[in-house]
Order: C-alpha cells, then sequence, then structure tokens
C-alpha cells in the first residue's frame, strides 16, 4: 500500500519518550487541557483488528496459527515468528508501517483542537517527527524507566533493558527534541512546566503553521 501524501492542516506536537518515561500521563495532562491526542501505538492495534486489511494480509501469510480463538491478532505468537525470521519482520514492516501512517495522517487532519499532540514511543526512530512542528520528549534516567516498567509490566529488569537497548539511546533523543519534559519528579512540577509549555504552543499554532508530508 502506497503512503498517503498530504498536507497536514493542524499544528502537530510530537510526544515521546522511552519506555517508562510516563507518557501516558502527559498526554493525559494535554488532553485535560482539551488537545486531541492521536496515539501511534494505539492506531498500530487499530489497523490489525479483525476484518482490517492488515489482519487479512498477516492471516494470509503467516495462516491461522497466528489468531487467537476470538479471531483477533495472537501478538505474542506473531512476536515469537518475527524475532525468529528477519524475512518475516521485514515483510510485516511493509505492510504495517504504510497503514499506521496513513491512519496517523487521516487522525491528525481530523482533530478539532487548538493543535493536536501526536505520540509515538519511536517518534524519531519512524521518522514521525517530520509530521510535527514541534517535538517534546518525556525524559527520565534509564533507572527509573527500569524501576517503573519491572513494576508496571511485572517483566525481568534484562527484558527492560533489551527494549531500553533496541530504542534511540536517550541522549540522543535529547539532542533532536525541541523541548525535554523531566518526568522524575512530583507530577505537580511537571504539570506546572508543561501548562507554560502549553501556552507556547497555543501561541504557535495561533500562526497556524501547516505540514506537508512528503
Amino acid at each position: 500500500m502506497a503512503e498517503q501524501t498530504a498536507k497536514i492542516n493542524n499544528w502537530v506536537l510530537g510526544l515521546t519518550g522511552g519506555i517508562g518515561c510516563g507518557k501516558t500521563a502527559v498526554s493525559n495532562m494535554f488532553e485535560e487541557l482539551g488537545i486531541n491526542i492521536v496515539d501511534a501505538d494505539i492506531i498500530a492495534r487499530q489497523v490489525v483488528a479483525p476484518n482490517t486489511i492488515g489482519l487479512n494480509e498477516i492471516v494470509s501469510y503467516f495462516g491461522n496459527e497466528i489468531l487467537l480463538p476470538d479471531g483477533a491478532l495472537n501478538r505474542s505468537v506473531l512476536r515469537e515468528r518475527i524475532f525468529a525470521n528477519t524475512d518475516d519482520k521485514e515483510w510485516l514492516n511493509k505492510l504495517l508501517h504504510p497503514l499506521i501512517r496513513n491512519k496517523i495522517l487521516i487522525d491528525l487532519n481530523a482533530t478539532t483542537s487548538a493543535y493536536v499532540v501526536l505520540v509515538a514511543p519511536l517518534l524519531f526512530e519512524n521518522s514521525l517527527d517530520k509530521y510535527c512542528n514541534q517535538t517534546l520528549l518525556i525524559d527520565v534516567p534509564n533507572s527509573v524507566q527500569i524501576e517503573r516498567t519491572t513494576q508496571r509490566d511485572n517483566v525481568s529488569v534484562e527484558q527492560v533493558k533489551s527494549i531500553i537497548a533496541a530504542q534511540m539511546p536517550r541522549e540522543h533523543k535529547q539532542q533532536k527534541a525541541d523541548a525535554i519534559l523531566n518526568n522524575n519528579r512530583d507530577l505537580a512540577l511537571v504539570k506546572t512546566d508543561l501548562l507554560r509549555l502549553h501556552k507556547n504552543y497555543l501561541q504557535l499554532a495561533l500562526k497556524n503553521i501547516t505540514v506537508k508530508t512528503t
């Protein structure tokens, strides 16, 4: 499927951060301020929901054993398959990335708030920042990422470390981001800084800057 070429009519803030950094808590703050959220992770699940082109293509390629009894995608089985075979992983990425990007573009243009927040853990890794006017990194030390994720997801330290290692290094994200929000402190302090950023984004969005996708 060819990737959609379009102009994004809304002012877009790209919100990113590594696993366990607290992106959801921060995006909820934006939502409380009346700002629409487009979440890349949610879209990634939507494009492989039952009866979608994405899931139908996956079943055609991998077979029915990739499904749960209720017809939904068996993510654990799929994960095992693509990690065991690089060709399968490449095929899946070629299928899903255009589907996800096209849905992101559609949803960004469908929002009605003063600006829109695109939440994407792999914002920089997948070049989604090209659709954004500004980017905001939710930042915590790696040790905090490990502590939060092991407690939240009940997974091993080694597994979290491997996930962190697969993502862009924290220092590189800090260099690429337009702004950094420290989330390793009381949420009230985080919200104070977020409100300041929000006022700035409102002013920038009023200039009606658009992003052209290529």
